[in-house]
């Protein structure tokens, strides 16, 4: 098996996604340059983080989470870019599973009950095929051990993509779009809300409208990436 990978490895030579240089045998879908240098958030350790700070009075969170920094034109961007538009999905797992390594490390999120990704109107899921935060969300779940619902939550509307839209906007763009499928699931349940990254925090908004209305309910929020701005 290892000479026919080797040989494979030859024809379509691995490289990584942040950064396109080849990859060594023992690394996977990102370099160890990569993953020592990529701008990580370290959110986990300070509870004042921007990104809370950006749902201060939106959204009661418990945490607010994010792996890394996004910055236009970086090797995070390339990355986001490899999961959501080249059927790089794994590699939102993986993502995941190295991100849950960090937070176990701190024993942050151990009081989560149950891993909810955003989910995708069931028309763009047929489209890409996949929903890259649940794939993220795989890997939070794995590495956490904690359960993972794709079925209590749904996108009830189809919406227009978010980028390149205004904050107000985006909020337009979202209002509503949400439903819960199975109240009972969720009650009294501390919920990680994931999602691939997050900019003004419109549609982590919009899901909490239709959350909020949950008994006894706890929020938590995670991404792959927040677009960090001054405040």
């Amino acid at each position: 098996m290892t000479l026919i990978n080797d040989f494979m490895s030859l024809i379509y030579p691995r490289h990584c996604e942040a950064c396109v240089n080849g990859l060594f045998k023992h690394e996977t879908y990102i370099c160890n340059h990569c993953k020592l240098t990529l701008p990580k958030s370290n959110y986990h350790k300070n509870g004042q983080n921007e990104l809370n700070q950006t749902f201060a009075g939106r959204v009661p969170l418990n945490y607010g989470l994010c792996f890394y920094l996004f910055e236009k034109s970086g090797k995070v961007q390339k990355l986001l870019h490899a999961i959501k538009y080249e059927d790089q999905k794994e590699l939102a797992q993986f993502i995941g599973e190295l991100y849950a390594q960090e937070l176990a490390k701190e024993g942050t999120l151990a009081e989560v009950d149950v891993i909810v990704p955003i989910p995708l109107h069931k028309k763009k899921l047929k489209l890409r095929g996949y929903n890259q935060s649940e794939w993220f969300a795989k890997g939070l779940a794995k590495a956490l051990e904690k359960p993972l619902d794709i079925d209590s939550f749904e996108r009830a509307h189809e919406t227009s993509t978010q980028t390149k839209k205004k904050k107000y906007q985006r909020w337009e763009n979202v209002e509503g779009i949400f439903t819960i499928k199975d109240h009972n699931a969720l009650i009294n349940k501390h919920i990680l809300l994931v999602d691939d990254v997050i900019t003004t925090g419109a549609t982590i908004e919009a899901a909490w409208m239709a959350l909020k209305n949950v008994e006894g309910i706890k929020l938590s929020v995670a991404s792959i990436a927040f677009a960090a701005r001054k405040l």
